[in-house]
């Protein structure tokens, strides 16, 4: 179980969509929290790989070495 406090304009706007759709604040709350979560986790690793490639902790590999790896040699990159 999960208590959020939200301001009273966010609570109010989402009171006014639960009413217009006939669905609860609850389903919207979780549907906005699914639908950003990926994009927080996304976010938090891209900026522990900078700081740990900042470090010296993890190696860069330059965009031909790594499609010449997979595959992808002679392709540009553009396409």
């Amino acid at each position: 179980m999960l208590a959020v406090r939200l301001p009273e304009d966010l609570e109010k706007r989402l009171e006014a969509l639960a009413k217009r759709t006939g669905r609860t604040k609850s389903y919207y709350v979780r549907e906005a929290i699914v639908e950003h979560l990926d994009d927080l986790e996304d976010l938090y690793l891209a900026e522990a790989r900078l700081q740990a490639l900042r470090r010296g902790d993890d190696l860069a590999v330059p965009i031909d070495e790594l499609m010449q790896r997979h595959g992808a040699a002679g392709h540009d990159v553009a396409d």
